[in-house]
């Protein structure tokens, strides 16, 4: 129930696999040592605050045989832990000091060590090269890349996001021919996507600053409607920032269908930014926000980085929120509004598959294993039958009409197919109505005013045809003339409008239409997770 486009004119190295790639491992790991000692109270660092290495040699010991490991191998995740939580609390006792985690080249890592360095945030990203090149012996040519975006030059740290505990990635410019190529088709990737980020934001704000009257047919608009096809009427600023949040999170999410995750979380948080721009008011009435908030978390899953762990779980608890303040107490809001909520009960099994899953990773088994089986259980009612679907296709109806009805009806084919009708006569309606206004704008060309002039007549005169004549009338601007019929813009920017509605799906419940492959997926990994947790517990 949002807002809507209207486009016009656990058991050792068996379970450890489950991860890609040994940082994400050795990240896991960490995590589940830390679990187990903050439920045991154990102690691991010293009075002084230092690295208490008998400490962690009878931890390791202790926990290496349930975590079917040897004891070298956790007394080395350990170590790591132990030595984050000392450098962690020496930069708590050091006011205006930050502790910054350096991903270095793989040449210049010491083994699965971490490097961290402790440095003021008022310095520059120079002086930044200059201590990593320093300390661990890089060579000054590097660049600094924080959260995917790099650390320019000429700005404090502070001043482009940098806090304490970030995690600052750095790629030697100084490498093998080899790591030169890999570098500088990492570099292009990068560059593609801050074009695309560009390009997309471009697009849109062309089109946030079209209010509908110019000619729709040369100058093409976007206009934000409620559940039922209605405008809303938004202050010029808020409009803007909400037509580039709904904008990029269209784009986040084709790219999130085609699994580039990396390119869509980049959309998905420039969307993010943009939506907070809108007032609360409004993020609380419309799911929208809600639903990004689903999307970039279904990212940072896909992508299995457990650094985005707590961001996640601030993520979904905005989530949930915004659908309890839209939908209402056990939905009724939205069912006085659509008359049915069964299409949107996919949010809500995604909502609590995320929610299981941050569960499992925080060692939270219990809660974790409650939600699958409410996953479970919705999965099973949302899965579509083929022969009803196969039926309705062959009544001419789409794949994606045919999923959604049968799921707003609950699974009544004779109901769904009533219901699709119902929603394509809606449309029909929707497009008379811009058809009317074509028909409008050519009745006062005929009478003498530009097809622009025409346009913003209707436009202030909310379509009422007299009112638009008086008004031309009024202003004197019924005199033939050509000069100002389209927009003075570059082919770029016609280019790019046409790029980005491109963007926009034909149906406004795309965002609803999941086929829910990839949710089976991610619920049987997660029981078998628990499974293998449970057979080797801390």
């Amino acid at each position: 129930m949002g807002l809507q486009w209207l486009k016009n004119g656990f058991q050792g190295q068996t379970f450890y696999n489950c991860f890609k790639g040994q940082m994400a491992q050795e990240e896991y790991l960490q995590l589940k040592l830390k679990t187990c000692v903050r439920s045991d109270k154990a102690p691991y660092t010293t009075e002084n605050n230092e690295a208490g290495q008998q400490a962690i040699k009878e931890l390791a010991e202790k926990y290496a045989p349930n975590l079917n490991l040897n004891a070298t191998e956790v007394e080395s995740a350990l170590e790591a832990v132990s030595s984050l939580t000392v450098k962690r609390e020496k930069a708590n006792e050091t006011e205006g000091v930050a502790t910054l985690e350096i991903a270095l080249p793989k040449k210049y890592k010491q083994g699965s060590q971490r490097h961290y360095l402790e440095t003021t945030l008022d310095i520059t990203s120079n002086q930044l090269m200059a201590m990593i090149s320093e300390k661990f012996g890089v060579g000054t040519n590097m660049k600094l890349f924080l959260s995917g975006k790099t650390v320019g030059a000429g700005k404090t740290l502070q001043e482009q996001g940098v806090k304490h505990n970030s995690k600052i990635m750095v790629l030697s410019l100084k490498e093998s021919e080899e790591d030169k190529q890999k570098m500088a088709a990492e570099e292009k990737q990068y560059q593609i996507k801050n074009e695309t980020i560009t390009r997309t934001q471009k697009g849109f704000e062309i089109l946030s600053e079209r209010d509908g009257s110019m000619d729709p047919d040369s100058t093409p608009f976007l206009e934000i409607t409620d559940q039922k096809g209605n405008p809303i009427k938004i202050p010029p600023a808020e409009r803007k920032a909400l037509i580039l949040a709904m904008g990029l999170h269209e784009k986040g999410r084709a790219l999130l269908k085609k699994k580039d995750y990396e390119m869509s979380l980049c959309l998905l948080l420039e969307a993010d930014e943009q939506f907070s721009k809108c007032g609360s008011q409004l993020l609380n009435t419309v799911d929208n926000y809600a639903v990004l908030q689903l999307d970039i978390v279904w990212c940072y899953r896909a992508l299995e980085n457990l650094d985005y762990l707590e961001n996640a779980k601030e993520r979904l608890q905005k989530a949930e929120s915004c659908f309890l303040k839209c939908y209402g107490e056990k939905q009724t809001r939205l069912l006085q509004i659509k008359g049915n909520s069964g299409r949107e009960e996919v949010l809500f099994l995604r909502l609590y598959l995320l929610q299981g899953f941050l569960f499992f990773l925080r060692d939270e088994d219990k809660l974790a294993a409650e939600k699958v089986v409410k996953v479970e259980d919705m999965y099973m009612q949302l899965c579509v039958d083929p022969h009803q679907m196969t039926q309705l296709m062959a009544l001419g109806y789409t794949e994606q009409e045919a999923r959604l009805g049968l799921r707003a009806c609950r699974g009544n084919l004779n109901e769904a197919a009533k219901h699709i009708s119902q929603r394509r006569e809606e449309k029909a309606k929707e497009r008379q109505k811009r058809r009317k206004r074509v028909d409008d704008i050519n009745t006062l060309r005929e009478m003498g005013c530009s097809k622009r002039d025409a346009a913003r007549a209707l436009h202030d005169a909310e379509g009422d045809l007299d009112r638009a004549f008086q008004i031309l009338l009024d202003n004197n601007r019924l005199v033939e003339t050509t000069s100002n019929d389209t927009e003075s813009s570059g082919m770029d920017s016609s280019n790019l409008v046409n790029e980005v509605l491109g963007y926009i799906p034909n149906h406004e419940e795309d965002y609803l239409d999941l086929n829910l492959e990839e949710e089976s997926e991610v619920i049987a990994k997660l029981k078998s997770y628990l499974e293998t947790k449970h057979q080797a517990p801390c």
